[in-house]
């Protein structure tokens, strides 16, 4: 296996060659015979190794194991050791994805604090069938069914082209040892009920069933290949940028055949799951949005605007002091011995109606404030619409509030309660510097 693998190193993975590698190793057959083919290829290679705490002892054995592998074969280790139930109750996550984001969060600290180029992980032949598999049944596109990526920016998976029966006979050939992992044995996971249970069987009845499989992805890749140059024609044709926002032209594509289709294509990547709901978003309403956990979707008369959102951002609400703000946005607060002229981007407020600290936060749906020079409230959503503010602005739009009243429409209007009137004594200023 170590002359085919150089030979696939010298074919597919040349940029290697004189690098700093990062290898992810678990201390199981995998990973283990990885490091014995990098090292043989002669690479520079560290490992890292996480330790769960999710076995007890074993887990601790594992550690040991990598540990003692690395001191073996010369070559420097990490060891990190995670509370990963602790993670997972935190952040409300499953075992398996906390696990995943423990994992990966720290080989990227790695990665940027010791220089190194590249993480290989031990994903082999096997792996990329299940992972197939697991697509297929859960329904995907064309996209969910190329399996594991060789390389996914600074990932890099060198064995992914080699089965484990091939693994397994390297490893029994030169006495290697490794370490099994008890749950692997488990069917709890689908993963691994298709890995002991399925496939075994579809191997049974197809001896060629991992070269055909291999033959099938390449064909998906120049299938791949083919969408993906036919959608950068019309990406050019429907879609446009304006700032960090994406529209695309709902009558433009509508013109064309496979409407649905091209959508589907446009948007895959962005984290939207619904997407019946995106279909109707074409015929929709102005203002009716979609969410993903990373982007929203809106629709604004014939065109869908998307956007990149920040949860953390929407939710978190900023202290203001009698001085002001400089972060999220720059509000400067001043006492002013006169009322000059109010602008957008700045009021005159009087002091006696504010109590400090005030608080800065994004507009929610449902906020109600009175604007300056009327004595009925209005909703928040009805002021943006009659003054015709962008649907795209009124996301980007701050509230300053005190006592949980909106003081100002930061950029927009201020609220009447806090005017200046005969009886003020102190006034204040308050500024909005949008280029800060």
């Amino acid at each position: 296996m170590i002359a085919n693998f150089k030979e696939h190193i010298t074919s597919n993975f040349q940029y290697l060659l004189e690098k700093k590698l990062l290898i992810a190793c678990s201390g199981g057959l995998d990973s283990v015979v990885l490091t014995h083919l990098m090292k043989e290829a002669g690479f520079d290679i560290a490992l890292a190794h996480c330790n769960f705490s999710l076995r007890g002892k074993e887990s601790d054995g594992d550690e040991m194991f990598v540990i003692g592998l690395a001191k073996q074969l010369d070559i420097s280790v990490f060891a990190e050791t995670f509370d990963t139930h602790k993670f997972a109750e935190e952040h409300k996550v499953s075992t398996q994805m906390a696990a995943r984001t423990l994992r990966y969060n720290w080989f990227d600290e790695l990665l940027r604090d010791f220089k190194f180029d590249y993480l290989l992980t031990a994903h082999h032949l096997d792996d990329d069938l299940e992972t197939f598999f697991i697509n297929l049944s859960r329904g995907t596109g064309l996209n969910g069914l190329l399996g594991i990526p060789k390389k996914n920016n600074k990932i890099i998976r060198p064995i992914l082209d080699f089965s484990r029966e091939e693994i397994l006979k390297y490893a029994k050939k030169n006495k290697l040892q490794w370490r099994e992992d008890s749950t692997n044995q488990k069917t709890d996971y689908l993963r691994n009920k298709l890995r002991l249970e399925v496939l075994p069987q579809f191997k049974e009845t197809n001896e060629t069933l991992l070269k055909n499989f291999q033959k099938t992805q390449k064909n998906l890749q120049a299938s791949q290949t083919l969408v993906e140059d036919y959608m950068a024609l019309i990406y050019n044709l429907v879609v446009s940028q304006e700032g960090d926002s994406y529209k695309i032209n709902i009558q433009k594509l509508k013109e064309l055949p496979h409407t649905d289709q091209l959508l589907y294509e446009l948007l895959n990547g962005f984290g939207f799951t619904e997407w019946r709901d995106i279909s109707h978003l074409l015929h929709a309403q102005t203002g009716k949005q979609i969410f993903s956990k990373t982007h929203q979707l809106l629709k604004n008369r014939e065109e869908l605007i998307l956007s990149e959102i920040d949860l953390e951002e929407i939710n978190e609400t900023f202290l203001v002091s009698d001085e002001g703000i400089i972060s999220p946005i720059n509000l400067k607060i001043e006492v002013s011995e006169y009322i000059g002229e109010t602008e957008k981007n700045l009021i005159y407020v009087s002091a006696e109606t504010l109590q400090f600290p005030l608080k800065l936060r994004k507009w929610k749906s449902g906020d109600i404030f009175q604007p300056f020079g009327m004595n009925g409230k209005k909703k928040l959503s009805k002021f943006f619409k009659d003054e015709k503010i962008p649907l795209t602005e009124k996301d980007k739009t701050w509230l300053l509030l005190s006592d949980e009243k909106i003081v100002w429409v930061v950029g927009y209007r201020m609220d009447n309660r806090f005017r200046v009137t005969e009886t003020t004594k102190k006034i204040l200023q308050i500024s909005f510097n949008s280029k800060s």
